[in-house]
């Protein structure tokens, strides 16, 4: 049987925290031992170009996602991880895509919507900072996905459009030039909830209220000891279902100790004690890959190694699809035409 095809990229923005962890990096790191799956992982340093004009919190992002993905155990033998920069395919069927979609379409998008709706609100010109990289975005994502054929696309539900769009682009180009491209699926995964930041809302940098993956002990601790919690005191039963506390513990304990838990907090225990019995939790998962990330962070050539590797792999696919795609197009080199 044919393995389904899955991809997922990572934008290289920022430091990954325990909500990208909880989210998106461990159970991508799970299916990327699967013997049934085909998985590409790739570094969205394109996309990253379209928010984020720092040259330099772009490279170190991008040492910090990959060094994190390799130290928490992506299995590099079965999945392929690359970089989206190393992929020249991309840019160029990106270009090829922009040739088949609709403006009409990207001005459906949600990002650029919402740029519009911001600057109308605060009284600037509709398209006040608003590049062509931000508009056509859905594009280049398209891209990403239907040049290694993906089946299914693991995505948060803010970005369900652009797998839709991904579908509407390729059912315009197989309309125009035949059976071309995969139509990629949506997968939400509905069993994990988004873990939030420390004072409750989204966790985020902007918001100053996330937890590093690989934060020291010692700042683990300090960032756990400042999730919000309320002023009942210990051996006052708490709920646990309205506790910030219990909803990280939920997102790193086993079934056995979600009910050991919450048990302790019906029977009132203190927010210190639930905040220390969630520290060694948390730590005891992640004190291995922590050293091994402090490793790989420190040689930056063994990183890129891996990413050398990936895109060599990722381009073995990539290559002959791309001269289909000429083809199916009709840029094709010069020859007789058979008659």
């Amino acid at each position: 049987m044919e393995k389904k095809i899955t991809l997922t990229g990572i934008t290289t923005t920022g430091t990954p925290h325990l909500g990208n962890y909880v989210g998106a990096i461990r159970p991508a790191v799970i299916s990327s031992h699967s013997a049934n799956q085909k998985s590409f992982f790739f570094l969205a340093d394109y996309h990253a170009l379209i928010k984020n004009k720092d040259k330099n919190l772009i490279y170190k992002s991008t040492t910090e996602i990959a060094a994190s993905w390799l130290a928490l155990g992506l299995n590099t033998d079965n999945a392929i991880f690359y970089r989206q920069s190393d992929i020249p395919e991309i840019a160029e069927l990106t270009w090829i895509l922009n040739c088949v979609t609709s403006k009409g379409l990207m001005n459906r998008s949600h990002a650029y919507k919402s740029t519009v709706q911001t600057n109308i609100e605060g009284n600037e010109d509709a398209d006040f900072g608003v590049t062509m990289g931000l508009f056509s975005y859905p594009v280049l994502m398209a891209a990403d996905i239907l040049l290694f054929k993906a089946n299914t696309v693991p995505v948060g539900r803010d970005q369900i459009q652009h797998v839709e769009m991904a579908r509407d682009i390729a059912q315009r180009f197989n309309h125009l030039y035949g059976q071309v491209f995969q139509l990629p699926e949506v997968k939400i995964n509905q069993n994990v909830d988004t873990l939030v930041g420390l004072d409750g809302r989204k966790m985020s940098k902007s918001y100053n209220n996330i937890i590093p993956i690989f934060a020291s002990e010692k700042q683990l601790k300090k960032n756990i000891n400042k999730i919000k919690t309320n002023l009942l005191e210990p051996g006052q039963p708490k709920d646990p279902d309205d506790s910030l506390v219990f909803q990280f513990w939920k997102a790193f304990a086993h079934q056995p100790k979600i009910d050991e838990m919450r048990d302790k907090f019906q029977n009132g225990i203190s927010w210190g004690e639930a905040k220390k019995e969630l520290f060694v939790l948390i730590n005891n998962e992640l004190a291995e890959p922590r050293d091994r990330y402090n490793e790989l962070m420190s040689d930056p050539e063994k990183i890129e190694s891996y990413l050398i590797e990936g895109a060599s792999k990722a381009r073995e696919i990539s290559l002959p699809f791309i001269k289909e795609i000429r083809e199916a197009v009709g840029i094709n080199t010069l020859q007789k035409i058979k008659s």
